[in-house]
């Protein structure tokens, strides 16, 4: 394991390098309030097992997680349900946008993935049931809240409420799910905690803070308690390594080595299991909806620690 010194000075040199290039992606546009994001932004946070803390750039500035909030549902889902989530979601990579609607007809209404936005509405609607709305929310941000070892952290309002406005793909998809029984909650209600839940803001130390679990074969390093199995911690992972990035999975496994997921806000979360948790957020998107910057700054640090599960 690389010291700490060693550490921080190549997350600094990466922060660096990402910080001075001009290719930096296009801002996530069809939420209104995700457009105004700066694309100059660039936050990089690394906790290794020893409890080290390395961070650059805007490591300490909160920004919408989005859709890496559906690694957080996944595991309070499986919580509760345990494999019997299954039966209303797949493990298998789309090869589609993250909100197609062209493969879930195909598929009678059962989403490919946890991790595709039907998906991830199939598991808050999991989570949802026999919880008002409000408790189902209040229950996700806690569980946030308790993995990531900070109180601070909150929903942003304006974000939620622009979702709720522009969400027509995403009522569309729960809408068809609705008509094969995959969601047993009122649409309204699973859509109002899935638009929630993908606006919890929260900077990339908070956020790296937060997957350590994920790298700790399930334990929260700060109470030594379990969160998770070893063995649903390993599978987590493993379904972030092959659907994380929705069409993007395969070249970021390719590129970066990695257990990941990403959001439109721009962050990435990645697991180095049994080595780091690492956050990463730069605004600016590929075509696959990935942060472009993000992910290139996740391979040169890979490459750099020797942390790819491929070796």
């Amino acid at each position: 394991m690389p010291s700490a010194p060693n550490l921080q000075e190549a997350v600094a040199e990466i922060a660096a390098e990402m910080r001075d290039r001009p290719d930096r992606g296009d801002v996530a546009t069809y939420i209104p309030e995700l457009a105004k994001i700066d694309p100059a932004r660039f936050g990089l946070c690394v906790v290794d097992t020893t409890g080290a803390v390395a961070a650059a750039g805007d490591a300490e500035e909160p920004f919408s997680i989005q859709s890496i909030s559906k690694v957080f549902t996944l595991t309070l889902a499986l919580g509760m349900s345990g494999d019997r989530l299954w039966s209303r979601v797949g493990r298998e990579p789309s090869g589609s946008a993250f909100n197609s609607i062209v493969q879930l007809e195909h598929e009678r209404g059962v989403p490919r993935n946890p991790f595709i936005n039907a998906g991830a509405i199939a598991v808050t609607d999991v989570i949802l049931s026999g919880h008002q709305p409000r408790e189902a929310l209040g229950e996700i941000l806690r569980f946030v809240r308790f993995v990531s070892d900070d109180e601070s952290i909150t929903i942003d309002k304006a974000v939620a409420a622009s979702e709720q406005r522009t969400g027509f793909r995403n009522a569309a998809l729960a809408n068809y799910m609705k008509s094969f029984g995959v969601l047993q909650n009122p649409v309204d209600y699973t859509l109002g905690v899935y638009f929630h839940h993908c606006a919890i803001a929260m900077s990339c130390r908070q956020l790296a803070m937060a997957g350590r679990f994920l790298a700790h074969e399930g334990r929260s390093p700060t109470t030594g308690l379990s969160v998770v199995s070893p063995q649903r911690a390993r599978r987590i992972n493993a379904i972030m390594l092959t659907c994380g990035h929705y069409d993007g999975s395969g070249e970021f496994a390719y590129r970066v080595g990695l257990p990941g997921k990403s959001g439109v806000g721009g962050g990435i979360l990645a697991i180095a299991p049994g080595k780091a948790s690492i956050a990463v957020w730069s605004p600016g998107l590929d075509a696959a909806g990935n942060s472009h910057l993000g992910r290139i700054a996740l391979e040169k640090l890979s490459r750099r620690m020797g942390w790819s599960i491929f070796g």
